[in-house]
């Protein structure tokens, strides 16, 4: 069984306004759905994504008032990132970002993209990654993450020039949201794991995620960096690209004593969910997870789609979750 992709991911806010203000205002995401909470989770949520609400361009914001920040590390998420065609709209946003007041770093060159970060109103950081220049740039299209590779032209810190990249923007005001700087759903999701050869194991095995490129972290040279994607051994699937920051093959430099475990939050991803076409799919899904001897939900109904619960084995919540019925259920695209 091979998942096509990503559904959705889903992160938390105290202050629902705030993140209204914020995904659609300043980014241009649409609000698709609201609810009043969930099975499992007393709070309202909105549905962000493009107009149609389409799977991979989704993004979750489960409201809770005054709850406390959450922490990135083991078994969590540290960023997602969002797709923009060309690096040119790409500083585009970090002109328009930085004009509302939100902190931009970047561009950094990473090889397969170029990569801007900043955070939102309640601290998730946030990346807007260039589609290209791919992960075939370094590999055939037939042998992705047949080695290990550091990315051309990489700029890792204490190495690159901090204050060019600072001072890389887009000459203009950006008031407006053009339509070459749309934001073409989820790029990537980037985690953190103490053991990236067993979580591999288990992505491969339960999603049928391939490894497509093993390298390290630009940012700490001594963290490997590997990325899972649905591939067919030519070919990766859009919106599919799962990357971990962890410990090295056979543990020989596990980052158990190094990373502290994510603490849910404000500001941290409350789960990822990944595709599956229909009800009678998610049944089948919902079989084989079990059958790898991971327990999952039942299949709880969230309206505008079904889904199973799950977690992998370093505890980050998994869903894999129905296109169907879709959003334009009971309103008009």
């Amino acid at each position: 069984m091979i998942t096509r992709g990503f559904h959705h991911i889903s992160l938390v806010t105290s202050d629902a306004a705030h993140a209204v203000r914020f995904y659609r205002d300043v980014l241009g995401f649409d609000v698709v759905a609201r609810t009043e909470g969930r099975p499992g989770m007393d709070a309202p949520a909105l549905h962000f994504g493009n107009r149609n609400g389409e799977p991979g361009t989704l993004l979750t914001v489960f409201e809770n008032a005054g709850v406390g920040h959450g922490r990135p590390g083991a078994g969590g998420i540290h960023h997602f990132a969002l797709t923009v065609e060309t690096p040119e709209a790409q500083l585009m946003w970090k002109r328009r970002l930085t004009d509302h007041g939100v902190p931009v770093s970047g561009p950094y060159n990473r090889g397969w993209f170029r990569s801007i970060y900043f955070t939102d109103p309640d601290g998730q950081i946030v990346e807007i990654a260039t589609r290209g220049p791919g992960y075939t740039v370094d590999e055939a299209a037939g042998a992705l993450g047949s080695g290990i590779m550091i990315p051309p032209g990489a700029e890792v810190r204490g190495e690159r020039d901090e204050a060019a990249v600072r001072a890389r923007t887009y000459a203009h005001a950006v008031p407006v949201i053009t339509p070459d700087m749309r934001l073409d759903g989820l790029h990537h999701i980037s985690g953190m794991t103490d053991d990236v050869e067993r979580i591999g194991d288990f992505y491969e095995a339960a999603l049928g995620l391939r490894r497509v490129k093993r390298s390290v972290n630009q940012d700490d040279p001594s963290m490997p960096h590997w990325f899972w994607a649905t591939y067919d051994g030519q070919d990766l699937a859009p919106r599919s690209s799962l990357t971990m920051f962890g410990g090295w093959e056979n543990g020989s430099a596990r980052l158990a004593g190094r990373l502290k475990r994510a603490a849910a939050g404000a500001g941290q991803t409350h789960a990822i969910a990944f595709r599956a076409d229909d009800e009678e799919q998610l049944l089948a899904w919902r079989e084989h997870i079990r059958s790898l001897g991971t327990d999952t939900t039942d299949v709880i109904d969230r309206t505008w789609y079904t889904s199973i619960e799950f977690r992998a084995p370093d505890g980050l919540l998994m869903e894999i979750s129905t296109d169907t019925p879709g959003f334009a259920l009971e309103e008009a695209a």
